[in-house]
């Protein structure tokens, strides 16, 4: 376990990286942003996750690479939701019209402070006051990362407020498990019968709509590559339906690569995953490979609570009341053949 000087934000926050190491992972994670910076596996070369080698590219240039967004992970229609009678509205950080991740100084563009540290973990704690971004309620959140044998990074959020509020925690990293330019090749499996169709603003439609006869089933291994009735393909970056509440945690995904022969299973408790293949990547910036990502250079598999849940009723709920504690746990478990 090591604590280094990583930068500084642009108001003279010093940034710290933690280097964990256990069950033939090395983690690096920086204190913005709770971030996973760097995560390697031993006998395999390339890093496992997008990233910069540098803190000063990150604020400039991120997608959110390895991040920790919140309060609410992935987007809220016009920024607006109603709790209790009360409609708040929230920071429209996407084109103006979205609220996306917590909005432009949301927990994953903040300093986070190291509460606990050892060798294969560590926990890091911020406050989210009340009015952040739009959000009723002073949130505390941790994010604990530890690793275990087999190769397992286990990564469980927390969270507890003074008011009634939405919380909905998510880890954001962009795996590839090659290293090569492009995941597309990637084979994927996942447990979702159904999955959220979206607008034009990636906005769910209320429609919870069954994979099987689309582009969208992957309930039996396949390649991530698919081309729709127009020759082009397939983009994904929509929730695919796991439970229609949290659970026990269970095996919810499992994504491999033929050439590279490292596997990655993902178990949580949450009642839906994001998939998204990248499609968007284009940072100008040197990532860890020495060069800049292009798009589908790595995929994300964000576990949490359904998108736009506030304003569909009928989807699983991000309620925070006072007394209560929000825990969102995930397990990303690596292999090789």
């Amino acid at each position: 376990m090591e604590i280094e000087d990583f930068g500084s934000t642009d108001a003279g926050e010093p940034v710290r990286r933690i280097t964990l190491s256990g069950g033939g992972l090395t983690a690096r994670i920086m204190t913005w942003g709770a971030t996973l910076q760097d995560l390697r596996l031993d006998g395999h070369a390339a890093p496992l996750t997008l990233g910069f080698p540098d803190f000063a590219s990150y604020p400039l240039h991120s997608p959110y690479f390895g991040a920790t967004p919140g309060r609410y992970a992935n987007r809220i229609a016009g920024g607006r939701f109603t709790l209790d009678g009360t409609t708040h509205h929230l920071d429209l950080n996407e084109n103006g019209v979205t609220h996306l991740h917590g909005g432009s100084a949301g927990i994953s563009r903040r300093i986070w402070t190291i509460e606990a540290h050892g060798a294969d973990f560590a926990e890091f704690a911020i406050i989210d006051p009340d009015g952040q971004s739009g959000y009723p309620g002073t949130c505390r959140i941790t994010a604990r990362y530890e690793l275990g044998a087999g190769g397992r990074l286990s990564i469980t959020y927390r969270a507890q407020t003074d008011r009634p509020t939405i919380a909905n925690i998510a880890h954001h990293s962009y795996f590839n498990l090659d290293g090569t330019d492009s995941i597309l090749d990637h084979e994927v499996m996942m447990a979702a019968d159904h999955y959220l169709p979206t607008d034009a603003l990636q906005i769910p439609t209320g429609e919870i709509a069954p994979v099987a006869g689309t582009d969208f089933d992957f309930r039996e291994m396949r390649s991530i590559r698919r081309l729709d009735g127009g020759g082009r393909q397939v983009d994904y970056d929509h929730n695919f339906c796991l439970a229609g509440e949290r659970g026990p945690v269970r095996s919810v995904a499992l994504v491999r690569s033929l050439s590279s022969g490292v596997a990655m299973e993902v178990r949580s408790g949450e009642p839906g995953v994001q998939f998204y293949t990248g499609f968007k990547i284009s940072p100008s910036a040197p990532g860890l490979s020495g060069k800049p990502y292009g798009p589908s250079a790595g995929l994300c598999l964000e576990t949490q609570v359904w998108p736009d849940s506030p304003n569909h009723p009928a989807f699983p709920q991000a309620v925070l009341r006072p007394g209560q504690t929000l825990v969102q746990h995930t397990d990303y478990i690596f292999m090789m053949s």
